[in-house]
């Protein structure tokens, strides 16, 4: 009997994944660990330096709490009502939990877009859907502008923020008694606060050599996703964030809902699957609720293989290790209106 017991451990030794070589894996895939301590700062201050602000220096405890209250502030909106947390919810892993994205009037976004988190989002080396902007100041811009998202004129926006006595204050504050402030300001500000938004987790401590980081359920998981060739698109500090073409083996099952095509070459930004247990519905469009199934899809439609149930909760176990730990974020108190503050359009 004890030979049958350590015959039956043997095998299960043999069965299971090997912590140090599934690391040596990973790294091998180019998967990285989110920066920590000073490497993370001078990470946040050269993506701060790519706005091209045009004001030293960046990155300060005013400029970040002030782009926190621009976050926050509907007032940016021309309704009042939409503020960039309503669609990034920061108490909903950065996103809306819907699978349109909703805005201005109730309308829906005429592609049928999702949200994609904005925690990490920093990390991404473009934003949008398909890429159009390469910073997060630019990527604040279009929102704002977008008549189904905030549907805000631009040099309005520039006049409320001019009208409130305590925002031009902030602002002095931030950037010196000179600052101009025009709408390039207003969403570099912005970018200045999502680049806080980190969310480092036990996988990071993991790929950083602490091989106890993850459970042997969760190390299974990352190396069958390692395995079945997720890594390919799916790498790099944020498990994405780079332009990938979309449905290489066969087409997506709900690729007409909403018929975005990706960028002008049918390129697509894959989403990063940081806090992914927290950020359903899945893909572009919104049109998974389990990431099971969004597993299998992805096995399918861009791997051309079958990922059964089994795996694909596997690998659902270890997707679940990438949720991070959130900052504490405090809800600001923003800024009085003056008598001169344009009023609200809807």
């Amino acid at each position: 009997m004890k030979k049958f017991l350590l015959f039956v451990a043997a095998l299960l030794a043999l069965d299971a994944s090997n912590p140090q070589d599934v690391l040596k894996k990973a790294k091998e895939s180019n998967l990285k660990p989110i920066p920590e301590g000073k490497e993370l700062k001078a990470y946040q201050l050269k993506k701060a330096q790519e706005l091209e602000v045009g004001y030293k220096p960046l990155m300060t405890d005013e400029q970040i709490e002030l782009g926190k209250k621009l976050y926050f502030d509907p007032r940016i909106s021309s309704s009042n009502l939409i503020s960039c947390n309503t669609c990034h919810n920061l108490g909903l892993g950065g996103v809306d939990l819907i699978p349109t994205a909703i805005g201005n009037k109730w309308q829906p976004n005429p592609s049928a877009l999702n949200s994609p988190t904005v925690y990490n989002s920093i990390f991404n080396n473009i934003q949008f859907w398909d890429g159009r902007s390469h910073n997060l100041g630019n990527q604040a811009q279009g929102p704002i502008q977008n008549p189904v998202e905030m549907a805000a004129n631009p040099n309005v926006v520039v006049e409320k923020i001019n009208s409130i006595p305590d925002y031009v204050r902030d602002f002095k504050k931030a950037y010196g008694n000179n600052v101009k402030i025009d709408f390039k300001l207003i969403s570099d500000t912005i970018a200045l606060f999502e680049a806080t938004l980190v969310t480092p987790s036990r996988y990071d401590d993991f790929l950083r050599g602490n091989i106890k980081a993850l459970s042997k359920e969760e190390v299974e998981g990352l190396d069958l996703f390692l395995e079945k060739g997720c890594a390919a698109c799916h790498n790099d500090i944020n498990l994405g964030g780079n332009m990938q073409p979309f449905g290489v083996v066969k087409p997506y099952k709900f690729a007409n809902i909403g018929g975005f095509k990706g960028d002008e070459n049918g390129m697509v930004k894959v989403p990063t699957l940081r806090n992914i247990a927290e950020t359903m519905p899945y893909f572009h469009n919104g049109q998974f609720w389990d990431v099971k199934d969004a597993i299998k899809e992805m096995g399918v439609i861009q791997l051309g293989i079958e990922i059964n149930d089994e795996e694909a909760k596997k690998i659902e176990t270890f997707l679940n290790a990438l949720t991070g730990s959130k900052p504490q974020i405090i809800y600001p108190i923003l800024p009085t209106n003056s008598i001169s503050t344009p009023k609200p359009v809807f």
